[in-house]
């Protein structure tokens, strides 16, 4: 199980990268260098802790949306 300190240190993590790359810089995390063209990569994993933090948290994503009915 991760803990919410742990996916918020990811998410941040992943923030930062797609900081650095947005204006041009390489970012480095860990063994991984990550350029302009990882940007989707970087998104994709900005997404996933992001959800992964809301779940731990128990952040319910619930879409309300209105319905109006029509004679036709």
């Amino acid at each position: 199980m991760i803990s919410i300190q742990t996916a918020k240190d990811m998410l941040n993590g992943w923030i930062m990268a797609e900081q650095a790359v947005m204006t041009g810089q390489e970012y480095q995390m860990g063994t991984r260098r990550l350029r302009r063209a990882d940007l989707r990569e970087i998104r994709t994993s900005v997404k996933y802790w992001s959800d992964k933090v809301d779940e731990i948290a128990g952040v319910s994503r619930i879409r309300v949306q209105q319905i109006i009915p029509r004679d036709m």
